[in-house]
């Protein structure tokens, strides 16, 4: 890419799905996972803090940000879950990738699409650290805009085919398996949540409305099963019942957030947790029993946002899937921005201002 001072690549949605259909979507989540596994494993390298959010009756809008002390990158993202009653996308995401050395953005892009990218490849580098070994049967509960991207990921990551779906809305259901036909799964669609749990090795729940709900009770969850509970992210938003996370082994990305966001938001906040990268780094054990219940209590950290940025960022030059946008003032002389203004001005305006 031209290094032009005032140009920044941004990659418009039309954009990012010609790059994911060039590299291959199953390619796409697997290279994602590896850069969320590296960042992972420098863990203690970047600036935590929980996502700034500022939350409304209809949803809430945050600010994600992070560095690692070379780059620093951001997301901004809704969910507002009455959305689609409007014909609206409940959630909505952008992203900014930036040079710490001179605090230049380097890149600018959507990130609705990237952020299901991403919330899936997370999803499956939890499961392969604490999934039941031969998983290869996932109940999806909730099949919104996130039920494909799971399928999809699991399956590239830990050659799960077997999916047993199952929405309130059975249009969903049929949608989804519509859209994984001839991709190599297995689908079952399923009349009921204890229905489409029967047999599965792994539950992800991904529903979207903005209240404590049970979607899983205890009963429904027995031994050996992993849990990817993606749609509990904001406070008063929760999908288990409490029963299940004290008979759980409980992962997290920052615990931070996710006491304030997660599942654990019902626990009291000294419950015992074990953060994801010391399993991915090798410092403390994932699964450890076949008969353990394990809890991946995922609300999305913004490190994984700067892997997806970071990924992308990557792919530009090969591609060329991007366009040159001119967000950067670069006067001739740096300290003589009005002079740039002057000079831009017609020879009209010019002489008006002059006199």
């Amino acid at each position: 890419m031209d290094a032009k001072l005032n140009i920044v690549p941004f990659v418009s949605v039309d954009h990012m799905m010609k790059l994911v259909n060039a590299i291959g979507v199953e390619r796409f989540l697997t290279d994602l996972a590896a850069y969320i596994e590296e960042d992972f494993q420098r863990w203690e390298l970047f600036d935590k803090t929980p996502r700034v959010a500022s939350h409304s009756t209809d949803g809430v809008i945050e600010l994600m940000p992070t560095s690692d002390g070379r780059l620093y990158g951001f997301k901004y993202v809704n969910g507002h879950p009455k959305n689609t009653r409007d014909g609206r996308q409940t959630v909505t995401a952008f992203g900014v990738l930036a040079d710490v050395g001179n605090g230049y953005p380097m890149l600018l892009t959507e990130m609705t699409i990237l952020t299901a990218l991403r919330t899936a490849a997370m999803s499956a580098v939890a499961a392969k650290y604490l999934a039941p070994e031969g998983a290869d049967t996932m109940a999806i509960i909730g099949n919104g805009a996130q039920s494909e991207f799971q399928a999809l990921a699991f399956k590239a990551i830990l050659d799960v085919r077997k999916l047993r779906l199952y929405d309130i809305d059975s249009s969903a259901s049929r949608r989804c398996a519509r859209n994984l036909a001839g991709l190599g799964f297995e689908v079952t669609i399923c009349a009921s949540t204890e229905e489409a749990v029967e047999g599965a090795h792994i539950i992800t729940t991904a529903t979207a409305d903005k209240q404590n709900a049970t979607i899983l009770s205890d009963n429904m969850v027995g031994a050996g099963v992993h849990i990817n509970a993606v749609g509990g992210d904001c406070p008063g938003k929760t999908e288990l019942h409490r029963d299940i996370l004290l008979r759980s082994d409980i992962f997290v990305e920052f615990p931070e957030q996710t006491r304030i966001e997660g599942e654990i938001q019902q626990l009291a906040a000294d419950h015992p947790v074990t953060e994801l990268w010391q399993v991915i780094t090798g410092r403390v054990a994932g699964r450890t029993d076949g008969r353990r219940i394990t809890l991946f209590d995922s609300v999305g950290f913004a490190i994984e946002d700067f892997s997806a940025l970071r990924y992308v960022r990557d792919q530009l030059e090969a591609t060329g899937l991007y366009q040159e946008l001119d967000l950067l003032a670069d006067p001739d002389e740096p300290r003589d921005l009005f002079g740039m203004l002057l000079r831009a001005a017609s020879p009209g305006k010019l002489a008006a201002v002059s006199a």
